[in-house]
């Protein structure tokens, strides 16, 4: 294969855009973030104000403007809410990431460098199901992966842009992250003077007139209340405080990582060994991927608060290294393929053993789940049957290529749709409308719930913390008629709280109940 040519770059072009683009529109937004972005482009839109983020018909000061923007001008142009619409954006985002990725590395590696790892970051997990997400990380992926290469590139007045723009997204990592991994790059390769050729402080106000206006005007359009909520609690707060207390544990973002990076993880850590070890005339490009991973990972890892799709922002530095890995296996003259073929054996029949008991545990996917896992065995044989005894590392690759198309389209396409109504609250928000409801009734909603309930329904309800133990004493208080929505789960959990004995099932669907007080 001519790794140099224009076909080349259209067949990875037309993979990766299939792997993140099927399957967008067939699939309900997911509770509860998909639709918090999705409502507030709505609610811009219906208030004419596309500065000030509103939900429930009220500010609120999540995340900065520009992810909310690209989702208005896609509603606009499709004429309306859809998922598709809602989702588009974020897709192509994550499609133009691994592109730009690729262009980039084709001038730092090679041709074939650059086109496995492009390949293995738009077939990972981690790209597949977050590009498919209508949030804002792929948005925040594109403009730190340009900062980053820019650097790489010693485009650096570009770069200040970028970090302005990734300022605009998702608040000050825009800049955090950029500014510690190259500070820390330079730091090991001993070359601190090159700072002064970056033209450091002159970029960063740059950065800053990208960046700041909107939170000017924020501040001075809603005062103290706009510093503490975005910089206050969905910042300092979230690095200092568990959001998720169940995830504190230090080792949470290893199997993030492994899962993420299927079907490609076998390679992984013989990628980042090499990337050390076999580096050659690469050296520097590798390690600035190295510690690009590593910064990423060990910020996550001491931050209280823990997101799988934080990781995100390092699927470009692991992608080049593993996708430089693989070439350098296909350059060698004796090539051999023994690690790779292991590790991918391992993670395969691992991957595909954990599909089926996941398919058990809901019986709309067993048989589904039966599918994927003997699929994903199979296929986790015939890459070990390839790589060991064939030795043909380019097939290896391509069966890994087939291995998380295959994978995309059955969970995306196949399993998913099934299992939405156990992920989003739109069938019972969709139901709850024709039930004729009685109008005397106020309705509190679970605060997981409520931002899908608002996004299909135009209905804001009023929220009920089902966790917070005073929020459901002053809803036991509550002597109006009620109804309340929530997870059949947590009701259990919390009846006694909530006074269950004055409680009535009116409907439930996949677990998600609404019920109705009793006087």
């Amino acid at each position: 294969m001519d790794y140099t040519s224009r076909k080349a770059f259209w067949l990875l072009a037309a993979i990766v855009a299939f792997n993140i683009l099927c399957g967008i529109g067939g699939v309900a937004m997911l509770d509860p973030d998909e639709p918090v972005y999705a409502e507030t482009a709505k609610e811009m839109i219906r208030f004419h104000d596309y500065l000030s983020p509103r939900i429930y018909n009220e500010f609120w000061y999540d995340k900065p403007p520009i992810f909310y923007w690209l989702v208005v001008a896609s509603l606009k142009i499709c004429g309306g809410f859809s998922e598709f619409a809602a989702r588009i954006p974020a897709s192509l985002m994550a499609v133009f990431s691994v592109l730009l990725t690729y262009g980039s590395f084709k001038r730092l590696l090679n041709a074939r460098a650059a086109f496995w790892s492009a390949m293995v970051m738009g077939t990972s997990v981690m790209l597949m199901y977050m590009g498919k997400a209508s949030v804002t990380d792929s948005t925040l992926l594109f403009f730190l992966t340009a900062s980053l290469l820019c650097f790489l590139h010693r485009k650096y007045w570009l770069m200040y842009v970028c970090c302005g723009l990734a300022v605009m997204t998702k608040g000050p990592i825009g800049v955090v992250f950029p500014g510690g991994i190259i500070f820390c790059y330079l730091l090991l390769t001993r070359n601190l003077k090159e700072m002064l050729r970056m033209h450091v402080i002159p970029g960063l106000i740059l950065t800053a007139l990208i960046g700041s206006p909107w939170y000017i005007y924020m501040y001075q359009n809603h005062g103290w209340q706009f510093i503490q909520d975005f910089l206050g609690f969905h910042n300092m707060q979230r690095f200092a405080k568990p959001l998720h207390p169940s995830r504190m544990h230090w080792w949470f973002y290893l199997p993030v990582i492994l899962l993420g990076m299927f079907p490609w993880t076998g390679l992984l850590i013989q990628s980042i060994k090499n990337g050390i070890v076999k580096a050659g005339d690469k050296r520097n490009v590798l390690l600035f991927l190295e510690v690009w991973a590593a910064f990423v990972f060990l910020f996550f890892s001491v931050a209280k608060t823990k997101q799988v799709s934080y990781m995100l922002v390092l699927s470009p530095a692991l992608a080049g290294l593993i996708g430089w890995n693989i070439d350098r296996m296909l350059g060698l003259a004796h090539g051999t393929f023994k690690s790779w073929a292991i590790g991918s054996l391992i993670l395969f029949l691992l991957l595909g053993a954990g599909w089926i008991a996941g398919g058990k545990s809901m019986p709309e996917l067993a048989s589904g789940g039966m599918v994927l896992g003997i699929a994903t065995i199979v296929l986790g044989l015939a890459v070990f049957f390839v790589l060991l005894f064939r030795k043909k590392g380019e097939a290896g690759a391509w069966l890994h290529v087939a291995t998380g198309l295959f994978t995309m389209v059955m969970a995306f396409v196949v399993l998913m749709p099934l299992a939405q109504d156990r992920f989003s609250v739109k069938s019972m928000a969709l139901q709850y409308q024709t039930l004729a409801a009685e109008p005397q009734r106020v309705l509190y909603i679970d605060k997981q719930l409520r931002p899908g309930f608002m996004l299909y329904t135009d209905i804001p309800g009023l929220e009920a913390d089902t966790n917070n133990e005073e929020t459901l004493a002053k809803l036991k208080a509550d002597g109006r008629p009620k109804y309340i929505l929530m997870r059949q789960y947590m009701y259990r959990k919390q009846k006694d709280l909530m006074g269950g004995e004055n409680w009535r099932l009116v409907k439930e669907q996949d677990g998600i109940c609404l019920f109705a007080s009793e006087p």
